[in-house]
C-alpha cells in the first residue's frame, strides 16, 4: 500500500467521524462509538468527534436567528422553524436559570435532545453572546465526549 493511499484512508475515517458528529441528534453519541467500531483508538475517535460536533456551532450561533426569521416568512418552512424553536424553548428552563454553566451542563449530559445543536439553539433563543456561548458549548461537548468515551470503553471491556 502506498503512502498516499494510507493517508487517504486515514483522512476518510477521520472525515466520516467528523461528519457523523456534526449531524443533529447523532452528534458525539453516535460518532465516538462508530469511530471505535471502525478501529480508531478511543482518544482519536473522541478528538475527531468533538471537532466534528463543534463545526456547525459557530454558524448556528451566528445565523440561527436571522435565518429562522427569514425562513418563517415562507409557508413550507414555518412549521419546521416553529417546531425547532419550540423544542429549544422547552429545553431552556435549566439553562435560563443557571446561565452559561447551565448551558455547559445541559450539553454535557449525552442523552437525546441535549447535544451541542440544541444547546446552540437555546443559546441563540436566550440571547447569549457568541464567545461565552461557544466556550460553554465546547466545555459541554468535551464533557459529553468524555462520558460517551467511558461508556464505549466499558462496553468494549477496555476499562475495569
Amino acid at each position: 500500500m502506498s503512502f498516499w493511499s494510507v493517508v487517504w484512508e486515514h483522512l476518510r475515517e477521520e472525515g466520516t467521524i467528523m461528519w457523523v458528529a456534526s449531524l443533529p441528534v447523532v452528534e458525539l453519541r453516535g460518532a465516538i462509538p462508530l469511530g471505535v467500531a471502525m478501529g480508531m483508538a478511543p482518544l482519536e475517535a473522541f478528538f475527531f468527534g468533538v471537532i466534528g460536533n463543534m463545526l456547525p456551532i459557530p454558524l448556528l450561533l451566528l445565523f440561527l436567528q436571522p435565518v429562522s426569521q427569514r425562513l418563517r416568512r415562507t409557508r413550507p418552512m414555518r412549521a419546521l422553524v416553529d417546531w425547532l424553536l419550540a423544542r429549544g424553548e422547552r429545553k431552556s428552563a435549566s439553562v435560563r436559570r443557571y446561565g452559561l454553566a447551565g448551558l455547559a451542563l445541559f450539553v454535557a449530559v449525552p442523552v437525546p435532545g441535549t447535544g451541542a445543536w440544541t444547546g446552540a439553539i437555546i443559546a441563540s433563543l436566550l440571547g447569549f453572546r457568541f464567545w461565552p456561548a461557544f466556550w460553554a458549548l465546547l466545555v459541554g461537548t468535551l464533557g459529553a465526549g468524555i462520558i460517551v468515551s467511558i461508556l464505549v470503553l466499558m462496553g468494549t471491556g477496555s476499562i475495569g
